[in-house]
């Protein structure tokens, strides 16, 4: 009896943990698109600086890590009095990269997250089909002493609404809006190759759903 109710107690507080540990951390939870915020008249467009503006991706699975980058094609914030009010961010798909790999392998990981080998196209994120992806604000808010920029995420013609945790400056000529690390469920823009939540008997040969991103942006008038 004694042994039931220690493994009963170990149980939940196993199942406590995990969830204090998912509301701990930066999760973007995908939601139903909002509408995208519109600037006031008054509002300054910034132009995204593409040399100095980049996406950091991290993507795990039981036998380790891969981390890289994505370029942007174009962005524009509006900006009114040091506060960003609306924003729009085109991603190039075409150039996600791998950093901890070379070589043939590293050749090999990004022509499979791009979708250019020929039966896999639709494994990631099969860029022929789908070149960009797209980022539209809706709004900015406070919470606990933190600034969240929340928008409309579109991946595969698939529009979800995120939100993430950022720190947006302004020195009357730029803006950088620098996002803290978050997580985006991949599944939920039709990213499903490895998936255990969409495939069956993977065993230990599964990819992790979540997806570690990283935001800058740095623009100018």
């Amino acid at each position: 009896m004694k042994k039931i109710v220690l493994k009963s107690i170990l149980t939940a507080f196993v199942f406590i943990a995990f969830v204090a540990c998912k509301e701990k951390g930066n999760d973007a939870m995908a939601g139903a698109a909002q509408e995208v915020a519109e600037a006031t008249a008054e509002a300054v467009n910034y132009s995204v600086n593409l040399e100095d503006s980049q996406i950091t991706w991290k993507g795990e699975k039981p036998t380790g890590t891969h981390h890289g980058t994505v370029q942007l094609a174009s962005g524009t914030l509006a900006v009114k009095e040091g506060n960003v009010e609306a924003g729009t961010f085109i991603i190039n798909m075409n150039t996600i990269t791998d950093l901890d790999l070379d070589g043939k392998s590293k050749e090999s990981l990004e022509a499979h997250l791009k979708g250019t080998v020929a039966g896999k196209e639709g494994d990631f994120f099969n860029v022929n089909q789908y070149p960009t992806a797209t980022f539209e604000m809706t709004g900015t808010s406070e919470k606990e002493g933190k600034t969240y920029v929340s928008g409309n995420l579109t991946i595969k013609d698939k529009t979800h609404a995120i939100e993430f945790p950022a720190t947006i400056s302004s020195d009357g000529t730029m803006v950088k809006l620098i996002s803290e690390p978050f997580v985006i469920d991949r599944t939920k823009w039709d990213v499903n190759f490895g998936s255990k939540s969409v495939f069956d008997n993977l065993g230990d040969k599964f990819i992790n759903d979540d997806v570690e991103i990283t935001i800058r942006l740095v623009a100018s008038k």
